[in-house]
């Protein structure tokens, strides 16, 4: 399949979960189509730069690892992205990548996962949570910026602020996330008592 195929099969991906699971499929049986997904993605106002969000987040959650040999260009760019439709899937895969940075089992981006990559998504994350965005993306960011709080210590102390400074403004949705993440913030603090 070439380039202008994918981007015609990419343009017809509705908002149905089948539909963008198709095209993820699609992906993940020619990952050679990953590099073109992530070029749309990047597209930032084309109108098809949302789908191809929708989609990387399914290839993601099937298999982040396939994102590593382009960890620098996502966390280069993904501050440009200004479509809530398509915040919401980069913010999941945020999660996605920390989440299995830091999990116990050995993977590609333990070690792929750089200082630099991580200063992009703790900035990234921090304006999500800040700025006017929809409660998934607050959500998936603050889960973000838990796991990199562990390994830099003053991010649990922002995160924590931000949480409880917004927390009665928010939705149940939002606070319901915000206590586990305070739960799990006081968890840690409890464990680095000497």
């Amino acid at each position: 399949m070439t380039r202008e195929e994918f981007y015609e099969v990419l343009e017809n991906v509705s908002a149905s979960r089948e539909s963008r699971l198709e095209c993820a499929r699609l992906v993940n049986q020619n990952i050679y189509l990953l590099p073109h997904l992530i070029d749309k993605l990047f597209d930032i106002n084309a109108k098809d730069s949302c789908k191809a969000a929708w989609v990387l987040e399914f290839v993601c959650a099937d298999h982040i690892y396939a994102i590593t040999p382009y960890l620098d260009r996502f966390t280069k760019n993904i501050h440009n992205i200004h479509l809530d439709s398509a915040i919401r899937p980069v913010a999941k895969i945020c999660s996605f990548i920390v989440q299995a940075h830091y999990a116990k089992d050995k993977n590609p981006l333990k070690n792929a996962l750089s200082p630099q990559h991580k200063t992009q998504l703790i900035a990234t994350n921090f304006d999500w949570m800040i700025n006017e965005h929809k409660v998934a993306t607050k959500v998936f960011a603050m889960e973000t910026l838990f796991h990199l709080g562990k390994e830099t210590p003053w991010v649990h102390i922002e995160l924590k602020q931000i949480i409880e400074r917004d927390f009665q403004k928010q939705s149940a949705a939002y606070k319901a996330r915000a206590k586990q993440i305070l739960q799990k913030l006081k968890k840690q603090e409890y464990h680095k008592l000497p």
